[in-house]
């Protein structure tokens, strides 16, 4: 039904995004990224980690497809900020 597989790659991104959940930097079930946005530099980090590892990628390990997931996911907190916002 797609052309560029969107089912299965968002299926990667939720198992990713996921993951990331029970991770080293995930304390008592909050993220150190909840405490940026509550001080209110949310926009401003997500938008720096998304040029960081959109630059990084093809660099660091080669083209880690991570990198890309990383993106997408600061991309999807950013649009989280912004309907918080309205």
């Amino acid at each position: 039904m797609y052309k560029y597989k969107e089912d299965e790659i968002l299926e990667e991104l939720k198992e990713y995004i996921d993951a990331t959940y029970g991770e080293h930097y995930s304390r008592n079930r909050f993220q150190a990224t909840e405490f940026i946005i509550d001080s209110g530099h949310g926009e401003g980090f997500c938008v720096g980690n998304m040029m960081k590892y959109s630059q990084r990628y093809g660099k660091k390990d080669g083209k880690n497809r991570k990198d890309i997931l990383k993106v997408i996911h600061y991309a999807i907190i950013l649009l989280s900020i912004e309907d918080d916002r309205e």
